[in-house]
């Protein structure tokens, strides 16, 4: 794929589209995660995001039924709002996110009902690119950094020149991005299950997000000897 400024822009004739946009701390204490699908034919969008922190519950984020809007980058539904504004293509972008978040003590219950307590979050991120665009499977992506502040109950945790990752992908069809398997998943884990069956299981390592492998289950079956 040849990748031009122009594509910083939303397709409006393509099918689906996302936005994704990663960070992680180098001592992968903390991390976080948001995106944006929109689909086209549907008026729909999906709106999804996590923040990670080590002894802390994870805090998840899953909107489903977003209705599109006039703005393609905007993401507005009861208790959310989202956004993201490309400042200068490939250089900047603005990105945040209000919403109640699921506070999960068991990050594995954000692959089912996600039932956790309800809090308050909301994140105002300024991203910096310091690497070339990298052309992936429907669109690119780009390594940066961010600053900016995350506000929580407790008090704002505030990030600067933190490492970060970003896509923006769009087609006919779209799978969750392709990371890179953990082959020991220790960390911080970050799952989505999302309304077409994929599912997005993440782990934080110190450079980066990254795939989660499913353990082998080694125990006897019942009645085995």
């Amino acid at each position: 794929m040849v990748v031009s400024s122009g594509d910083e822009a939303p397709h409006p004739a393509a099918a689906v589209e996302e936005w994704l946009v990663t960070l992680w701390s180098p001592g992968a204490d903390l991390g976080l995660i948001q995106g944006f699908r929109r689909f086209g034919p549907r008026r729909l969008g999906w709106h999804w995001a996590a923040l990670a922190r080590a002894s802390r519950p994870l805090l998840h984020v899953a909107e489903w039924e977003v209705p599109l809007r006039q703005d393609p980058l905007l993401a507005k539904a009861p208790q959310l709002w989202g956004e993201w504004s490309c400042d200068a293509p490939f250089e900047q972008w603005t990105i945040g996110t209000e919403s109640y978040a699921a506070a999960l003590e068991r990050p594995q219950d954000a692959l089912g009902r996600a039932y956790g307590v309800p809090t308050p979050v909301a994140w105002d991120l300024e991203w910096y690119a310091t690497g070339e665009v990298e052309p992936v499977v429907s669109g690119y992506r780009q390594s940066g950094v961010i600053h900016g502040v995350v506000e929580l109950e407790e008090g704002p945790l505030d990030l600067t020149e933190v490492p970060s990752l970003r896509w923006h992908r769009w087609g006919e069809v779209l799978l969750p991005v392709d990371l890179t398997p953990a082959r020991a998943h220790v960390g911080l884990r970050a799952p989505f299950a999302f309304p077409d069956g994929t599912v997005a299981d993440w782990v934080l390592s110190t450079d980066g997000w990254r795939s989660r492998l499913a353990v082998m289950d080694h125990s006897p079956a019942p009645g085995s000897r």
